[in-house]
């Protein structure tokens, strides 16, 4: 009885101490081999354990002597109640030989700083065996060459042909038709045709029921045909950003020439784009090229 009570108070002691003594940082490296050929990788795995609340500085791993890094992987890290440790697999290799160190990797804790051990690798190259005959070299073997190698340049030529002949289609259909646009002599003054031919094409409701591409090219042609009657300008043969430079250089005021070019320009996108304005729009526009004939007809041209 005497003897087990000095040991219970000899191990709570014992035990007491233990956990009173705050935990370290440990900081290690290791390598899956010592010793490789030149080139060969070498896994480089570095451990630290660190206690709760620490904050550390990780370890500097921009270039190691005589070694070269292939991966550098990323650090994981994994908590438990005594702390939590942190790991990094980086994959090196070197292509000196020789016998080189890995030097001592220095992590910042606080304001200490825990050094790994340094590691030792030998680098070498393939052994020879100088007691053997060195193999003369071979001469060129020929190799027959399969029987379809011959059928190469007409199948070339056939899928170039038919390439050809895809691309000619393809660029046919996705033509844009330009549209020449012939004055048609008329008995009325250039503005009221202007104004009757934008009555019939309001009436025929080309943009109600989806023939917007129509719509807004009768509309151009409406404008270019009054311009050409009432200015003689040549505008049947421009472009849309021709006929916006040349109306550029009449006194138009500057809010409605900046309208009738927006305008001209919507006409474009629905022709060539494919654009879809929304009925608004169609609204706007028409009214647009209709205050526009009516501005250039006061418009006096010496």
């Amino acid at each position: 009885m005497k003897g087990i009570i000095p040991n219970i108070v000899w191990c709570s002691c014992l035990l007491f101490i233990s956990t009173s003594i705050p935990a370290q940082v440990r900081a290690k490296a290791s390598v899956d081999r010592d010793s490789i050929l030149i080139g060969e990788p070498v896994r480089l795995t570095i451990d630290v354990w660190i206690p709760m609340g620490e904050n550390i500085t990780w370890f500097a791993l921009d270039s190691i002597p005589h070694f070269e890094f292939l991966d550098k992987g990323k650090a994981d890290t994994s908590s438990d109640v005594d702390g939590k440790k942190m790991q990094q697999v980086l994959t090196i290799t070197s292509f000196d030989s020789g016998r080189w160190q890995i030097p001592p990797l220095v992590l910042v804790a606080g304001n200490k700083k825990f050094n790994t051990d340094s590691i030792g690798i030998e680098v070498g190259y393939s052994a020879v065996n100088h007691a053997e005959d060195y193999h003369d070299i071979k001469e060129i073997e020929e190799i027959s060459k399969p029987w379809w190698i011959r059928f190469i340049p007409w199948m070339v030529a056939l899928m170039s042909l038919v390439a050809i002949t895809l691309l000619v289609y393809i660029l046919r259909r996705n033509k844009q038709e330009v549209q020449v646009v012939h004055a048609v002599v008329s008995k009325l003054p250039p503005y009221e045709e202007a104004i009757q031919a934008l009555q019939e094409l309001y009436k025929k409701g080309w943009a109600q029921n989806g023939q917007v591409k129509n719509y807004y090219s009768s509309l151009n042609d409406i404008l270019r045909v009054f311009i050409l009657r009432k200015l003689n300008i040549a505008t049947l043969e421009k472009t849309n950003e021709e006929l916006i430079a040349k109306l550029r250089t009449l006194s138009m005021e500057k809010e409605s020439f900046k309208h009738l070019s927006e305008a001209l320009r919507i006409a474009d996108f629905v022709k060539f784009a494919r654009y879809l304005p929304d009925a608004a729009d169609n609204e706007k526009n028409f009214i647009i090229i209709q205050t526009a004939i009516t501005t250039l007809n006061n418009i006096n041209i010496t």
